[in-house]
């Protein structure tokens, strides 16, 4: 069976991935623009379409998602699929899909007046984490330790709203990181230009307001656990928190050591894949009495190549060390359901 791959490109780690494997391994493709207003038929010919998009890509936010399900709906293979992706950079969604199926999440609220909000404030314990439902790299998050803070970011939760680019945290963050030898003088430089002008990503989705989310906070962590999941496989690392912080995405400070990985996280994130029908998953874990609790998910995760090195374990918990690539992983599941006719739709 002859198949045909098309794979938008990006100058980045899952495009070059994938076409390396694909050439690797004699696999047709072909590279297509799905910013094209004829998408539909420049994919005519194929098979199947993968597109490693981006959420902070203000044409990507437009129409990614619109486009996999309809693609879906055709009856071609897409990677990711909608059940993939659908909650992508959406804790909101994360928070119910995850209730719905009484997932480990930790305890997440949201309120859509301000009134509600107010209400369940002056009755909730504190600290608490305050969150916008999209942004990664701990950009959009904030420890509250008191209620009259939670009263006043709710107020301007529903009042003038927040930008999903934060940039005065970015400043402080890419300051530290380039202080630790992890940062560019010319990072710290765009930062400082981001404070006038910040990406267009964020001016195209506009401010966030009209909702208010907070998770409960669980004390105690110096880290967090970041578990991928691809085709039936898992990978991870340990994330450690910022010096003097509590947030551990965008650290950099990686442990990779397996046996630091608790074995419940790693069955926890095989059973939500394979519950959810994630063709791949990247789960954030913290540890709260001694039990793993999902903080949120998203499709894609964190490229740099030494991530890659540290081993993986199948579904069956056996540990498979040195480096592996989930890229042609990924590449393969697309083949296989190519061969097999299986359309992940949502039913």
């Amino acid at each position: 069976m002859d198949i045909k791959i098309a794979i938008q490109y990006r100058n980045e780690d899952y495009t070059t991935g994938w076409i390396d494997y694909c050439e690797k391994n004699k696999i047709s493709y072909k590279l297509v623009n799905c910013y094209g207003s004829d998408i539909i038929e420049q994919i005519k010919d194929c098979d199947a379409l993968m597109w490693h998009f981006n959420h902070e890509s203000p044409k990507d936010i437009l129409f990614a998602k619109q486009l996999i399900y309809s693609l879906e709906m055709s009856g071609k293979i897409v990677f990711p699929d909608f059940r993939t992706c659908w909650h992508f950079d959406d804790k909101i969604g994360q928070k119910y899909l995850f209730e719905s199926i009484k997932a480990p999440l930790v305890p997440s609220h949201v309120f859509y007046s301000l009134n509600d909000a107010i209400k369940w404030i002056r009755k909730a314990e504190f600290p608490k984490v305050f969150k916008l439902r999209g942004g990664s790299g701990s950009i959009n998050v904030r420890l509250v330790r008191t209620r009259s803070h939670a009263v006043r970011l709710a107020r301007k939760a529903f009042r003038s709203g927040f930008r999903l680019f934060n940039s005065s945290f970015s400043l402080k963050d890419r300051w530290l990181k380039y202080r630790q030898g992890k940062e560019t003088l010319f990072g710290v430089v765009k930062s400082i230009v981001r404070l006038a002008f910040p990406p267009r990503y964020s001016h195209i989705s506009g401010k966030e307001r009209g909702y208010v989310y907070f998770q409960d906070f669980v004390p105690d962590n110096d880290h967090d656990i970041r578990l991928t999941y691809v085709d039936k496989k898992c990978y991870g690392l340990r994330r450690k928190v910022r010096d003097g912080d509590f947030r551990a995405s965008g650290s950099e400070n990686y442990d990779y050591d397996p046996d630091h990985i608790p074995e419940d996280a790693i069955k926890i994130v095989f059973d939500m894949a394979a519950r959810l029908k994630l063709q791949t998953a990247a789960f954030d874990f913290v540890v709260y009495n001694g039990r793993p609790m999902i903080v949120e998910i998203s499709y894609g995760s964190g490229t740099a190549p030494e991530y890659y090195h540290h081993g993986y374990w199948d579904h069956d918990m056996n540990y498979y060390p040195g480096k592996f690539d989930p890229y042609g992983w990924m590449v393969d599941n697309v083949l296989e359901l190519v061969k097999s006719g299986q359309i992940n739709l949502l039913d």
